[in-house]
């Protein structure tokens, strides 16, 4: 119960991210970078992303857990829904207050997701890995994927 909790408030801060217009996380900006060249909407784009994430777990022998398939499938469906019915606002102030309760509320369910330890999230797997196999700190392997991501986003 708490990885669906936790995945659902996760996805919803991050849809307030995206409706206030003011700014995302890397991995939104690669999933907007990517939607706004094709067809495609962010939460299915953000879906393809996980996958191709995943993907890359291979060549590191990362395992994924109910909690990483759930993450891909969950964050993808609710990103996509939550869009097209929260509200853009044209003011800048209500706009930032939206960003603001974005964050915490992806914050919130980012820690209530880990508690429930079923495997971790694509994008943790993906740095978690990439750190066992070059030794890097932690810090600059996460800084530097998401550098990548939000730089091709």
């Amino acid at each position: 119960m708490a990885l669906l909790v936790g995945l659902i408030l996760f996805s919803l801060g991050e849809a307030l991210l995206v409706t206030s217009e003011i700014g995302v996380s890397p991995w939104t900006a690669l999933g907007q970078g990517l939607a706004n060249v094709s067809e495609l909407g962010l939460g299915l784009k953000t879906f393809l992303i996980s996958l191709f994430v995943i993907f890359l777990w291979i060549p590191l022998k990362q395992k994924p857990g109910l909690g990483t398939v759930l993450n891909a499938i969950f964050i993808s469906l609710v990103l996509h829904y939550a869009i097209l019915f929260l509200p853009v606002f044209e003011e800048n102030f209500l706009r930032l207050i939206q960003a603001i309760t974005g964050v915490f509320i992806t914050r919130i369910g980012n820690g209530i997701y880990l508690i429930a330890n079923l495997g971790p999230g694509t994008r943790d797997g993906l740095m978690t890995g990439l750190q066992r196999v070059t030794k890097f700190p932690i810090a600059w392997v996460r800084s530097s994927i998401e550098f990548t991501v939000l730089t091709i986003g």
